[in-house]
């Protein structure tokens, strides 16, 4: 099983989703851990190669953004509730800065 490390404000941003929508993402950030792909997932290559966004619809939409290509950890990048039909450029943008600082390339 993979180790999960949040980076930045990750885990405390999840710690403020519901109960409901924290206990849904960590039975999908658990399958990621297992190697397993998560029930609603999107790529998002506009932030790296090997980056996908776990899609949460329980009160809310709520997304995950992590990346798994690595051999023993997944990355969790940003974790926001999502307010708009389309990912805001600032969501996008912070994750892609995480992204670099977990030196990641575009």
């Amino acid at each position: 099983m993979k180790q999960i490390k949040f980076i930045g404000s990750c885990l405390d941003d999840l710690r403020n989703f519901p109960d409901e929508a924290r206990r849904a993402t960590g039975f999908e950030l658990r399958a990621v851990q297992n190697g397993l792909e998560p029930t609603d997932w999107k790529p998002m290559n506009v932030i790296g190669t090997g980056v996908k966004e776990i899609r949460i619809r329980v009160l809310g939409e709520w997304r995950i953004i992590y990346v798994a290509k690595y051999q023993d950890i997944v990355f969790v990048l940003h974790a926001f509730q999502k307010k708009t039909r389309k990912t805001s450029r600032q969501d996008i943008d912070l994750a892609r800065r995480r992204y670099r600082q977990i030196g990641g390339n575009l």
